[in-house]
């Protein structure tokens, strides 16, 4: 039975189990690849259990796939992606109502055609756009379902139109939460898509896997009793900025959070390695540029002034500016982003809504409505003394937090009403006199 008949419960299925067969010992980390078109895909046979599909092999299909027609191909590139995610959240045991990929089985159901490989072996974040864009000869475009509602696709040429897809990174959605939303917009796409009446070929993967288990040989396991380590948690190195005399720049964050709408999703930068074309750094000044694949720039402008009042050098992140497609947000900093030049500075969330450290400057009307969210962030820009590592961090915490000064609070209100009562009985006197009714009574002369 070829992959183009098979029903799409049957490929979430296949997803689901196909690798449940593998052999023991090591294997490289490897994604899923599913892809589906409106116009017909030479047909595959699903793959043996337990095969892992090269990129060379990937290669040679697209060649054959995309021919020399112009193709419109939508790349929905997830943060993150496993075939586990299909078995957990694909609703592949159970009740089909409560699957996270409604969209995705409509759409691989009324495709004309669609390939569906469990494993790709993964070669790195950017592999699947360089691939695509080799194979088409174009540089792939970042839209969303808003942006291509309004965008003109001229069907006679080549076509690559990325579509950035988070990954459960935040603690306020669940996995199945955001797997859900994901499948939202891929269903608006098609919707779109269809509404132009353009043909295309979609292809849904991950940026990199979810989850990578290792797997060894119980050959090689030791016999006998074993304490269990505790293993730490990979730590991924800082963002480092050197010139010639040196590291002068470095930055860490557990997430780069930005979003292109007041309510769209969050995309992770901190996910991709970017490039560091166009950073410098000097005596008075830093920018620190964040170049990545996908086609985002980030920029942080740094500088260092001397103020007579504390007698020392203080740096100020000045702005931080956000490139997408031409469009620039430009955000600024100076509202409680410093710190003493000898130090960094530290804040565990930086962001440009709510408690906002970032101020939105005037911008153009697409760019109003970004959003930045930096957790765990921690900056320098200057004076690296020792070069690998961060000088002492200056927090943007504040001594008094919002629950030392409610105790505070209500200690004062409980010590006035104790004083107020104290007072209260100090104020009491006895009476001079007191009426004896076995005596005579106390006579009250009246005047007439």
């Amino acid at each position: 039975m070829k992959m183009a008949e098979w029903s799409p419960r049957c490929l979430m299925a296949f997803i689901a189990f196909l690798f449940s067969f593998f052999s023991s010992g090591s294997f490289t980390a490897q994604v899923p690849v599913i892809l589906w078109s409106s116009e017909g895909l030479p047909a595959l046979a699903p793959p043996a259990a337990g095969h892992i599909v090269s990129t060379d092999q990937l290669t040679a299909y697209l060649t054959s796939a995309f021919g020399s027609d112009p193709r419109t191909v939508l790349l929905f590139l997830q943060d993150k992606l496993s075939k586990d995610d299909f078995t957990v959240f694909g609703g592949v045991f159970g009740n089909k109502q409560d699957s996270a990929f409604k969209n995705l089985e409509a759409a691989l159901q009324s495709a004309s055609s669609s390939v569906t490989l469990p494993a790709l072996e993964w070669s790195g974040i950017s592999a699947i756009p360089a691939l695509l864009q080799e194979e088409l000869g174009v540089s792939p475009l970042l839209v969303d379902a808003d942006t291509l509602s309004h965008l003109s696709i001229n069907s006679s040429a080549n076509n690559l139109l990325l579509f950035n897809l988070p990954y459960c990174t935040s603690a306020h959605k669940s996995c199945k939460e955001v797997l859900h939303d994901n499948d939202e917009i891929i269903g608006n796409v098609l919707t779109i898509m269809k509404a132009k009446e353009v043909p295309y070929t979609a292809v849904y993967t991950g940026s990199q896997p979810s989850r990578v288990i290792t797997e060894t040989s119980m050959s090689n396991q030791p016999a006998g009793r074993a304490l269990l380590q505790a293993v730490a948690p990979e730590v991924k190195p800082p963002i480092m900025f050197n010139e010639t005399g040196g590291p002068c720049i470095m930055l860490w964050a557990q997430n780069l959070n930005i979003s292109l709408s007041s309510t769209g999703a969050w995309i992770d930068l901190g996910a991709d390695t970017p490039t560091l074309t166009g950073s410098l750094c000097n005596n008075s000044n830093s920018m620190l540029v964040l170049n990545y694949a996908t086609g985002y720039v980030l920029s942080f402008t740094m500088a260092q002034r001397f103020f007579p009042v504390s007698g020392r050098n203080w740096f100020t992140l000045d702005s931080v500016q956000l490139q997408v497609n031409g469009v620039t947000a430009s955000f600024s900093g100076r509202r409680g982003i410093y710190a003493p030049v000898e130090y960094s500075f530290h804040c565990q969330s930086v962001s440009s809504f709510g408690d906002a450290l970032l101020v939105q400057n005037s911008t153009s009307a697409n760019a109003s409505t970004w959003r930045l969210n930096f957790v765990d962030f921690q900056i320098q820009g200057f004076s690296l003394a020792n070069g690998t590592n961060f000088s002492y961090a200056s927090d943007c915490a504040g001594f008094f937090t919002a629950g030392i000064w409610m105790g505070l609070l209500t200690s004062l209100l409980m010590l006035l009403i104790f004083v107020y009562g104290l007072h209260m009985i100090m104020q009491l006197n006895t009476m001079d006199r007191f009426d004896d009714p076995k005596g005579p009574s106390i006579s009250v002369p009246q005047s007439e």
